[in-house]
């Protein structure tokens, strides 16, 4: 797999300060799931400028992806980076905070579009040897539906690749560090959304209607008692976690005839997923049949398990072990989900903890900000992926 022409691409020092630049211009702009369509066309432009052989746009909404031909047949690797922002206020000093109320990147993906924006300097410079390189800029990953719009939009349909990475920064980490491991690396989730309904009444007279409280009090523990408390890396972990409950109307002339309960349901493999949701279901319906109640069962935010594939892995270790970075497996798997699985399906697909420091603030905090020296960083380790897989085709 690997090819004699080995010149590394390397990013020059205006190459960095410009990509900090932008970076930080995203940092201020930030757009949440769904909502990308500035970040969108600003990612376009940058692409634009590095001559990449096509770019396609709309991809599952608002998805940016550029290719880059290689001079001879090969593999097409995927390498993916996200476009969404949070729906939290930043809490910041820094010049670069968000300009938008309520909204920030807390999660870093403005440095990870930096990191990919990288590689679309150095692949517009120097070819791969063979096959091609995708740079997918995915919307909506923070409520896990991009990656299925994109994967299921039929401009997707001739980029599918046969190798997909991403690197996903990581606080607590040391910085440069990488985690990587074959095998589930991040969870799979949903959110399951119930509603609980029943009859108001005046509340001196509660006897007349038919309240959804003591149903919901019991849901609340029962739900969250499903989770088995196994360690994340057995194949049972479960866990349940209440989020939000709502009943009745603020009022206290109302005896309550509704309620509403969000709960996140979390596995550490598909197959325990479909578990778990037939055993919370099974409990909802038992209790809204003993209480009279009707009950509406939806789910939003749905994640798979991203499964890091072994041969994937491997070609990320022997990159990294050439280029003297630190690696092992981390934290990994670990109870967050990631919206990157999805393109596992019919590629080999890897997914990297790159850390951002011990002690930088945790991810989604509201003083969270990517550190700027990870661009390059992350943008040597494509680089490294890339010429172990396809080579390039000159210095």
């Amino acid at each position: 797999m690997k090819q004699t022409a080995r010149a590394l691409p390397r990013l020059g020092n205006a190459d960095i300060a410009e990509l900090t630049d932008w970076r930080r211009l995203l940092h201020r702009h930030p757009e949440v799931s769904g909502e990308e369509a500035e970040t969108a066309r600003r990612v376009a432009a940058v692409l634009r400028a590095t001559g990449p052989d096509r770019i396609v746009t709309g991809l599952g909404g608002h998805g940016v992806a550029a290719i880059y031909e290689g001079a001879a047949p090969g593999p097409r690797v995927l390498l993916r980076c996200e476009l969404d922002a949070l729906p939290i206020e930043e809490r910041s000093d820094a010049a670069h905070r968000s300009t938008v109320p309520g909204k920030g990147h807390l999660c870093g993906h403005d440095g990870h579009m930096a990191m990919i924006a990288a590689m679309a300097r150095l692949l517009g410079r120097t070819r791969p040897a063979r096959g091609a390189v995708i740079l997918m800029f995915q919307p909506a990953e923070e409520d896990g539906s991009g990656a299925a719009r994109v994967i299921s939009d039929p401009g997707f349909a001739d980029l599918r690749p046969d190798f997909a990475f991403a690197i996903h920064n990581m606080p607590g980490m040391p910085l440069g560090h990488v985690a990587l491991a074959a095998g589930p690396s991040a969870c799979a989730s949903r959110g399951m959304r119930l509603r609980l309904t029943g009859r108001t009444a005046h509340a001196s007279q509660p006897e007349t209607g038919l309240s959804p409280m003591p149903a919901l009090a019991h849901l609340m523990p029962a739900l969250t008692a499903l989770g088995q408390g196994d360690p994340i890396n057995d194949p049972g972990f479960a866990l349940a976690t209440v989020t939000h409950a709502r009943l009745g109307t603020p009022a206290f002339g109302i005896a309550p005839g509704e309620a509403d309960l969000f709960v996140t349901l979390r596995s550490l493999t598909d197959d325990r997923m479909e578990r778990l949701i037939a055993e919370a279901e099974s409990l909802v319906r038992e209790a809204a049949a003993g209480a009279g109640l009707e009950a509406d069962i939806s789910y939003e935010d749905v994640f798979v398990t991203t499964t890091s594939d072994a041969g994937a892995v491997a070609i990320a270790v022997r990159a990294l072990d050439r280029l003297g970075v630190s690696h092992g497996p981390g934290p990994l798997p670990m109870r967050p989900s990631e919206d990157f699985g999805r393109f596992g399906t019919g590629a080999a697909l890897a997914f990297l903890l790159l850390g951002a420091g011990e002690d930088r603030p945790a991810l989604h905090n509201p003083d969270y900000d990517f550190p700027d020296d990870l661009i390059p960083v992350g943008a040597t380790i494509f680089s490294a992926l890339i010429e172990e897989i396809l080579g390039y085709a000159h210095a």
